[in-house]
């Protein structure tokens, strides 16, 4: 996979009952991909020290690539709300608890669990990870990796971020998106296209509309690269269920019209994308994104989506930096996929 020296910003039940309710530019360099998550460099023009953010993909990795009304989640702010990686321990909900139960009370050793899990995994690397994972049925969680004031870049996982941010512009002007913004959006998010991000990014009113934006969905801990570098922006795992539930939930500032676009989108991504969380189960919808960095050599890799696992529908977020090579980062990630489900079945059992 060739280096450029200019860098660009980078590259995704009858159950979904709750909303589950950050920047220093580094030089980069990025590498183009046809696929989900990738970036495309090759066009970028401004000299390393001022890269575009590139976004991070799939294991295809192509030399280019080619897409209201208020209201904010509560939950999930609440739910993952703190430093401490273990919240304090508390009953488990009852069996009779529904899906609707908000506030479910959680097990602490659920998060103990997820720790002791990737002990191995993270005694064996370098990198640092973090992991969100809640079960959409029973409101069961876990977090790992969580530490105040650590965030990560996004890559392409902040097209999905765009696409809510574009719906819920399009929802203020009350309506729909017009052809050219369905191009650019299945493009961004299909094959993980970076001049349809471009487009939507200048549509969105960049990262000043990403933010108003995130302030509606409820992400407390996300902030829009600055100067373009869409690519940099900072987020953080829990922030990053909190966007999926806004897309794969019910409660949510987007319509059911909305949610239902960009579950459609990320549930077609294209040929070579299906690694990173779906490795945890059956991908309901899916986005990845990946981001060497010039000034280390290291990788960020992340993935983020919905899967079913046993009748079990499960929002995962996972977040990593640091990892020695893409195919390490991802190995990496699905690893910790699968841990994190694995912490809810076993507790839930």
């Amino acid at each position: 996979m060739p280096r450029i020296p200019s860098a660009r910003r980078p590259t995704s039940s009858v159950r979904r009952r709750h909303a589950l309710t950050t920047s220093s530019a580094v030089v980069l360099l990025m590498t183009g991909c046809a696929v989900v998550g990738g970036f495309d460099a090759s066009a970028q023009s401004r000299p390393e020290a001022e890269p575009r953010a590139g976004a991070l993909g799939t294991l295809s990795l192509p030399a280019s690539s080619p897409a209201s009304p208020s209201g904010v989640v509560p939950l999930l702010p609440a739910l993952f709300a703190g430093a401490s990686p273990v919240p304090s321990p508390s009953p488990s909900p009852s069996p009779q608890a529904s899906r609707s139960t908000a506030r479910a009370v959680v097990p602490a050793n659920r998060d103990t669990l997820l720790s002791a899990k990737l002990h191995d995994t993270m005694a064996s690397t370098s990198a640092s990870l973090s992991v969100a994972v809640t079960d959409l049925d029973d409101t069961s969680r876990a977090r790992y990796g969580v530490k105040a004031g650590r965030t990560y870049d996004t890559a392409s996982i902040v097209k999905v971020d765009i696409l809510a941010t574009l719906l819920l512009k399009a929802q203020d002007e009350h309506r729909g998106l017009t052809a050219a913004e369905k191009s650019y959006a299945s493009s961004m998010i299909r094959v993980s296209d970076n001049t349809a991000t471009d487009a939507l990014w200048g549509i969105i009113g960049g990262g000043g509309g990403l933010d108003a934006a995130n302030r509606r969905l409820g992400l407390k801990d996300t902030t829009a690269g600055a100067g373009g570098l869409w690519g940099l922006t900072q987020t953080t795992a829990p922030d990053q269920l909190i966007l999926l539930s806004a897309v794969f939930g019910e409660e949510s500032p987007l319509t059911a019209s909305s949610r239902s676009y960009a579950r459609t989108l990320m549930g077609r991504i294209a040929d070579g994308q299906d690694w990173g969380v779906s490795a945890a189960g059956k991908a309901v919808g899916l986005k990845n994104g990946w981001l060497p960095r010039s000034a280390t050599g290291l990788w960020d890799v992340n993935s983020i989506g919905e899967v079913t696992v046993d009748g079990h529908t499960y929002l995962l977020a996972v977040v990593s930096k640091g990892s020695v090579s893409m195919a390490s980062g991802i190995s990496l990630v699905e690893r910790a996929a699968k841990a994190a489900v694995s912490a809810l079945a076993t507790t839930s059992a």
